[in-house]
């Protein structure tokens, strides 16, 4: 898990945390922060050795501490946040010594976090998709009454 330690270090990577935290300061709800991001690597972790995918754990968690890392950018100028974090990951990628081959599999999976024809995808794709969507705990969240979120999105109870 060198590479993915050296996400975590990236100056780079630090400055987007910081707006993230800086841009949703008062958002009561799915925080994009670092919480999030484990919760999303470890859910799609689960998920490739449930389904015995083969996706290396480098990989996985690599995109998923990448895939909302633009999200201030939406924010800020109303890019799409997978857009941005899918402009933003590449060289933090190059730099923490991921493949040619590596950074276009964690791009796309980036890329497509958010398309709903990413849910039956195989590979690393459909993993962050999955993963992302049951990382929400909604049945104990305080701003439930808040969340714009589809009701049939919604994760009322435990489930992978």
């Amino acid at each position: 898990m060198e590479r993915v330690n050296r996400i975590l270090e990236h100056d780079g990577y630090q400055e987007c945390l910081r707006k993230n935290e800086t841009a949703e300061k008062d958002r009561r709800f799915c925080r994009h922060d670092m919480a999030h991001f484990l919760d999303v690597a470890r859910i799609a972790w689960i998920l490739n050795l449930q389904e015995e995918a083969a996706v290396g754990q480098e990989l996985i968690y690599a995109a998923a501490l990448l895939h909302d890392c633009g999200r201030w950018r939406q924010y800020e100028d109303g890019t799409p946040h997978e857009k941005a974090s899918a402009q933003i990951a590449p060289q933090i990628l190059v730099e923490c010594g991921f493949a040619e081959e590596e950074r276009a599999g964690i791009l796309a999976a980036i890329r497509e976090h958010r398309n709903p024809k990413s849910a039956e995808a195989a590979g690393l794709t459909g993993l962050l998709y999955r993963a992302d969507k049951l990382s929400r705990s909604c049945f104990s969240c305080k701003a439930k009454a808040e969340c714009d979120w589809p009701e049939e999105k919604k994760n009322w109870k435990i489930r992978l």
